[in-house]
């Protein structure tokens, strides 16, 4: 599986307005199989759970907040490129369209 960090990145997305690929990959986001969808749930979870474990150790040290912000920050750098990566096999090519 390839990974891409962009919706640009896509092949079959290339050329598109952001509008459309937003659109294209929100479409072939609702056909994604239930493990696909289980494996994304899982993994925004386990960026997203740290976030508030830092946010509740504030009373005793404040600097957790940040790290809880950094850890914040992670989480398109983590979960996007797998999402885009899973998706991308859902979209289909222009050429395909165009032809049919």
């Amino acid at each position: 599986m390839k990974f891409y960090f962009s919706t640009r990145d896509i092949p079959a997305l290339k050329g598109l307005p952001l509008t459309e690929r937003v659109k294209l990959l929100d479409q072939a986001a609702k056909r994604l199989s239930v493990p696909e969808k289980t494996l994304l749930n899982v993994l925004k979870l386990l960026v997203i759970v740290p976030v508030f474990a830092f946010i509740l150790q504030t009373a005793s040290n404040w600097t957790s907040l940040l790290w809880a912000f950094v850890v914040f920050l992670v989480y398109p750098l983590v979960v996007k490129p797998i999402q885009y990566s899973i998706c991308a096999k859902y979209i289909a090519q222009p050429s395909s369209k165009e032809n049919a």
